[in-house]
């Protein structure tokens, strides 16, 4: 028999509404879809009721399967001839792993495609109303994770650095250790009164947005109770959020 394929799928930010074509066309003709805690159920809605689910969800402090077991399964999977999704929330290739199975499914022979998805870093800001970018308040991005691999002896992100880089910050899955990341900010020379938004579960029905400025948006977090999933936007483009909201589900509270 020959080898099936895996296609490494992203879900998107959250919303149905937001899967790309491809994403969707994929899933519908999956013999096995092997997804991730962050896939809501009307992502999942989208998979053929004969095609085999297997969740291998990751939440911090909490891994229901770990990595060389989720690749084990992606490769005897199409090694059987069978069409497998990996399902991922946001984009596969940013801060979701899709490098590390790619390189696995390389090695062992097995065939794959990527199909990029719509990633909360720019979802979750567009759906508070904040553009990351604008002519008058920002024209530099980062995108950076909170959560780096905890077997790095040395932290990647140099946030004091970074500081004052760029005008506008994107962070995920930083919920857990906000407060560290805004003391290196504001040591690294970033302004206290720098506004900052917390977007939870953005551009689904249960999104809530906190607003405040560095000084203050940790005792925000901890008052409001946010978890994960969420995305930090730090930058002058948060000023606009007021101005530009037009999704409000959960509500926004400053």
């Amino acid at each position: 028999m020959d080898n099936g394929k895996v296609y490494l799928v992203g879900a998107g930010p959250g919303n149905p509404d937001l899967m790309t074509l491809k994403a969707v066309k994929t899933l519908k003709r999956a013999d096995v879809v092997i997804y991730d805690s962050l896939v809501t159920k009307g992502v999942m809605e989208n998979v053929p009721s004969s095609a085999k689910k297997i969740f291998v969800g990751k939440r911090p402090g909490s891994h229901t399967m770990p990595q060389n077991e989720i690749n084990r399964i992606m490769i005897e999977k199409a090694r059987e001839g069978k069409t497998v999704v990996r399902l991922k929330g946001g984009d596969p290739f940013l801060f979701g792993r899709g490098g590390e199975e790619t390189q696995d499914l390389r090695k062992q022979g097995i065939k794959f495609e990527i199909v990029p998805g719509v990633t909360s870093a720019l979802a979750a800001p567009a759906y508070a109303g904040i553009p990351l970018t604008h002519r008058a308040y920002a024209s530099s991005v980062a995108i950076v994770t909170g959560h780096e691999d905890p077997r790095r002896k040395e932290a990647r992100v140099n946030w004091s650095k970074l500081a004052t880089a760029v005008d506008t910050i994107v962070i995920l899955m930083g919920v857990e250790k906000l407060a560290g990341i805004v003391e290196e900010l504001i040591k690294g020379g970033r302004k206290p009164k720098t506004k900052v938004a917390i977007i939870e579960w953005g551009t689904t029905k249960h999104q809530k947005v906190v607003i405040g400025v560095l000084g203050d948006i940790v005792g925000k977090a901890v008052e409001h109770r946010v978890k994960s999933p969420a995305v930090v936007v730090i930058g002058d483009v948060v000023g606009l959020q007021d101005e530009l909201s037009w999704f409000r589900r959960s509500g926004v509270v400053s």
